[in-house]
């Protein structure tokens, strides 16, 4: 399952791209893309019935390597 949400407060590239690569990372995500231009994060799962799972250890995540980064839901 593929899903974009809109990122608050990103404040540059460089963080982008290392929340990205974490994120990567993360059991259950087969692919991630943090766009610092729009935004946006595109988050596609491995399994759909896990994405809420998924989705939730993305946003703790985000919280802990940029905590003034929010992804809205």
């Amino acid at each position: 399952m593929r899903k974009s949400f809109k990122l608050d407060e990103i404040d540059c590239a460089n963080c982008a791209q290392k929340l990205e690569d974490a994120i990567k990372k993360l059991e259950g995500v087969a692919d991630a893309r943090v766009n610092f231009m729009t935004q946006k994060l595109t988050l596609t799962t491995a399994e759909d019935a896990d994405f809420d799972e998924v989705l939730e250890r993305v946003v703790n995540l985000a919280a802990d390597i940029e905590p003034d980064c929010e992804i809205l839901r």
